[in-house]
């Protein structure tokens, strides 16, 4: 892995159920884990537009693929999304990198808000 590609900064949230100040549950995005990492694959071929509602949007994919450590290993598709300049991105895949724990490689498409 080419440290020098590790560039853009990324911010891992966890959805979890927290409780105010009344005793009422709710769920929220909490900050887990920001690292450094390498963005790539803008314009995936499963990038597309479609239709929506009568206007044409953006179906944007991209890949994040940074340095594994055992905070980051827990992280999976149901439980957790990415933060990047702004923008909020679901995991779609994960892949492991054939498990020699050097690092993560995450699939993501921008969530329509």
């Amino acid at each position: 892995m080419d440290v020098a590609a590790l560039r853009s900064k990324v911010t891992f949230q966890k959805n979890e159920t927290v409780t105010d100040k009344y005793g009422n549950h709710k769920n929220a995005w909490t900050d887990y884990y920001t690292c450094f990492a390498t963005i790539g694959g803008e314009g995936l071929t499963s990038s597309k537009e479609e239709q929506a509602a009568g206007t044409t949007v953006e179906d944007f994919s991209m890949t994040v693929s940074f340095r594994y450590c055992r905070k980051a290993a827990v992280i999976d598709s149901t439980h957790f999304r990415v933060m990047f300049m702004g923008e909020i991105y679901n995991i779609v895949n994960i892949d492991h990198m054939n498990f020699r724990k050097k690092s993560l490689k995450f699939t993501c498409r921008k969530e329509r808000r």
